[in-house]
């Protein structure tokens, strides 16, 4: 087949058209990363990029156009797939590209095949342009046909290209893809939308209900979340903040985006309904014990989403002065206590994590020290800061760890959690060792039933406090017996009085309520009628009663005792003066 010279000088210049037009932004030189940048360093362009020329930042001339094409370029060397098909053609979708010397060339060639069985192609110097078909050029120029079924294929969409310009096709059989099978043409462009074109954020979790519930509700870990939906814009950005910001914290909190697309309903229940952009939330435990999604509205930059981060870890470990604080007399509780000894002003970021993850099982205390030789701490046994010391629920003390040294917070909570675990099944050992003693010695104590004999020498004024079990039936008889039996044997149950040296602080006893009814009624209008049974902290001297109708098991009722000898709960004044008759 000849083709005249007159035919390529056109064909060249309309290529040279085309490969102007199309010519595609260098991704690397937008970010202005080398070629084997890693994907951290490439993040970190974006970031970087997409903080300064942000249309809600930057309001100058080019500055939309310019964070356009920072989002493009983050969009391709992002992604494994579309990066190595951009170094090998020039294109992210894998098709040649029309940009000769451009990165994924050939050595300065830009290399075209028809794409179908039996594929030939042609190639281009960087040079060859002006001398194709030209008189005097010393420089050869190939083109050959071979596609399916002996039909002469351009490789390139001609037909296109003509009935563009001269408003019809070539005609003779020319294909119109660039590669065999009916393949779309190399010259038709991308509609991705300039906010990138991915469906969830790569390298967070996605978060649902069921992971919600089961993973960040109430479980003690700092949640950072992004919300978002696929059409909003700047999404990326929010998500290289969010990992910048985890990995700055990791090991103190975990993140989670949340696509309110398809957790629509999700989103609607936790009331964080898509706007204009993503939304950033935090999962925090600073306002109660139980955790609730805190809206960061700050500045979009790592330092200020950090402090923002910090500020609402958990912070359930109580700071004390340690030279006026004793745990052995001050034994509420029948968790374990641990208290760390550091020389930091506020409490350490490791420790409140911990506070977080244990605080329903581990009570938490800091205190600040200035130095080891410190009287106090060398009190405690401790030769080296920082310092955990721990006490089980019978008062006795353990040397955790002193001299501790940290590398980052994620290691330092997994050492410190093993720790933690182990000082737990300590104490779960000694608490059951000394129940098992408490039983011997006492042979079961039997809760003597309030009658108006014994009412004076049970629950009159000389004892501090009467823990009453009121029941209105043999079965609520039965539990509230055998719960304040074993209640009563506990230690921080049988404390000495403080006015005096002998005689329990305690007193338990049971109340027939049915036979009973004035003595309630004396306490409260309702006389607690509604309940089967009830548990009445009554301070005689006082006048004063506090009642408890929760679970009536031995460590909620064990909870309550404690609190009451803490001074935690609230007391109430009484109607009038109770008693039996």
């Amino acid at each position: 087949m000849k083709i005249s010279s007159a035919f390529f000088v056109s064909l060249g210049a309309l290529l040279l058209i085309f490969t102007l037009e199309a010519k595609t932004l260098d991704p690397y030189k937008v970010l202005g990363v080398e070629k084997n940048a890693s994907q951290r360093e490439i993040q970190k362009a974006f970031h970087k990029l997409s903080l300064q020329y942000h249309p809600d930042k930057n309001k100058n001339k080019g500055a939309q156009e310019k964070f356009s094409e920072i989002n493009n370029a983050y969009d391709i060397l992002s992604d494994e797939e579309k990066r190595k098909n951009y170094d090998l053609y020039g294109d992210e979708k894998g098709n040649p590209g029309f940009d000769a010397g451009s990165a994924g060339n050939q050595g300065g060639y830009t290399h075209f095949t028809s794409g179908g069985p039996g594929q030939s192609g042609f190639t281009f110097r960087p040079d060859e342009w002006q001398n194709m078909g030209g008189s005097g050029g010393s420089q050869s120029f190939s083109f050959s046909f071979g596609g399916p079924g002996g039909q002469k294929s351009s490789g390139f969409g001609l037909d296109d290209i003509f009935s563009n310009f001269f408003g019809g096709g070539m005609g003779g059989g020319m294909g119109s893809g660039m590669g065999g099978g009916g393949q779309s043409g190399g010259f038709s462009s991308s509609s991705r939308s300039q906010f990138g074109s991915r469906n969830a954020p790569k390298s967070i979790r996605a978060v649902n209900s069921q992971v919600y519930k089961k993973e960040i509700s109430d479980k003690g870990m700092t949640w950072l979340l992004l919300s978002y939906t696929a059409s909003l814009k700047g999404t990326q950005q929010f998500e290289s903040l969010i990992e910048d910001v985890a990995n700055s914290l990791q090991g103190a909190l975990k993140v989670g985006s949340i696509s309110c697309e398809t957790e629509s309903s999700f989103c609607k229940e936790l009331g964080i309904h898509p706007r204009r952009e993503p939304r950033i939330f935090v999962y925090s435990y600073v306002a109660s014990s139980s955790g609730s999604l805190v809206e960061y509205n700050g500045d979009l930059d790592v330092k200020s989403l950090k402090t923002f981060c910090q500020e609402h870890l958990p912070r359930f470990s109580k700071r004390i002065d340690l030279s006026q604080f004793d745990f052995v007399s001050n034994t509420g509780e029948t968790l374990p206590k641990v208290m760390l000894l550091s020389t930091k002003k506020d409490t350490p970021v490791i420790w409140r994590v911990l506070s977080g993850l244990y605080h329903k099982r581990v009570a938490f205390y800091d205190a600040l020290v200035h130095e080891a030789s410190d009287p106090t701490v060398r009190r405690l046994g401790v030769d080296a800061l920082p310092a955990v010391v721990g006490w089980v629920s019978n008062g006795e003390k353990h040397i955790l760890k002193t001299g501790i040294s940290v590398k980052d917070v994620k290691s330092a909570v997994q050492d410190l959690s093993a720790l933690l675990e182990s000082f737990e099944k300590k104490n779960k050992k000694a608490a059951s060792s000394q129940a098992k003693k408490a039983q011997g010695d006492s042979g079961g104590k039997q809760i003597p039933l309030l009658a108006a004999s014994n009412f004076n020498a049970l629950c009159g004024e000389t004892t501090p406090v009467c823990i009453i079990g009121a029941f209105r039936s043999s079965r609520a008889k039965d539990q509230l017996e055998n719960i304040l039996s074993e209640v009563s044997q506990k230690p921080l149950s049988r404390r000495r009085s403080l006015a005096s040296s002998s005689g329990d602080s305690i007193s338990y006893v049971l109340l027939d309520a049915s036979k009973h009814p004035s003595f309630l009624n004396s306490l409260h209008k309702s006389g607690f009628k509604s309940l089967d049974k009830v548990l009445i902290a009554y301070k005689p001297r006082k006048g004063k009663y506090a009642a408890f109708d929760g679970e009536m098991s031995t460590e909620e009722v064990e909870r309550f005792v404690g609190s009451v000898l803490n001074g935690d709960v609230k007391f109430s004044m009484t109607r009038q003066k109770p008693t039996i008759q």
